[in-house]
């Protein structure tokens, strides 16, 4: 208990300040991560959203692999990513390895089938005579579509923050394609495994509490705006 009590401590004392190397850690976190989830969502949104609105032939198989994609381990994606980025890899001439946009590109991967999963149980879930009034008001595909979205904005509010919470907190994958290079890739959750490592528990609680309040405050935003918005 003592331990915590002295991690907490630490964490108010590199708040307070303004240690840079935590206060570097933390802005990068937020832009990977942040950017990571914005490119989830416009992938994740158009992929569930067309899912759900389209008849095709294996369109089940298509669900299955959307909803598997949704728990798949993020090491798993880590090692994909590592390959194909990899120098003798598909995009090794790149040189993206071991940089913030391949950690971007990794968060992406996994945060992606999750907003999906989401979108495509939210669309899919409004009654089909919703699309056929629409439509029949002189509304076109596209139109229909878009107002589809706007009807199913508080789960896809949902989908943002599950997308956001599974990068932010994610370490495998970072470690793995961001190679945690100090001042450079490394972000909270490789540095607070990192410190763990080396036995610095105060170190790594500290990070551990700014990573939380972190969290919280981005879905403290997101849930505010998800609540204001919710049917009366």
């Amino acid at each position: 208990m003592e331990l915590i009590i002295d991690g907490i401590k630490k964490a108010i004392l590199l708040l307070v300040t303004f240690d840079r190397e935590v206060l570097g850690i933390t802005w990068l976190s937020l832009k990977v991560s942040g950017l990571a989830t914005f490119i989830s969502l416009f992938i994740g949104i158009s992929l569930g959203t067309g899912v759900a609105l389209t008849r095709f032939p294996g369109r089940r198989l298509v669900v299955s692999i959307i909803n598997t994609g949704m728990g798949v381990p993020p090491v798993v994606v880590g090692l994909l990513v590592t390959i194909f980025l990899w120098r003798n890899g598909p995009f090794g001439m790149l040189e993206l390895l071991y940089t913030p946009t391949a950690i971007v590109i990794a968060q992406a991967v996994i945060a992606t089938p999750i907003v999906a999963g989401f979108s495509l149980a939210s669309i899919q879930k409004l009654p089909e005579a919703l699309r056929l009034q629409i439509l029949a008001l002189g509304a076109t595909r596209l139109q229909m579509i878009w107002m589809l979205i706007k009807e199913a904005k508080l789960p896809l509010l949902a989908a943002a923050m599950a997308g956001f919470g599974g990068v932010i907190s994610e370490v495998g994958a970072s470690i793995m394609v961001g190679g945690n290079i100090m001042g450079y890739t490394r972000v909270l959750t490789t540095a607070t495994v990192m410190e763990t490592g080396r036995g610095n528990f105060d170190v790594a609680i500290a990070l551990g509490v700014i990573l939380l309040m972190v969290t919280f405050c981005i879905n403290a935003v997101l849930t505010w705006i998800q609540q204001r918005e919710r049917p009366r």
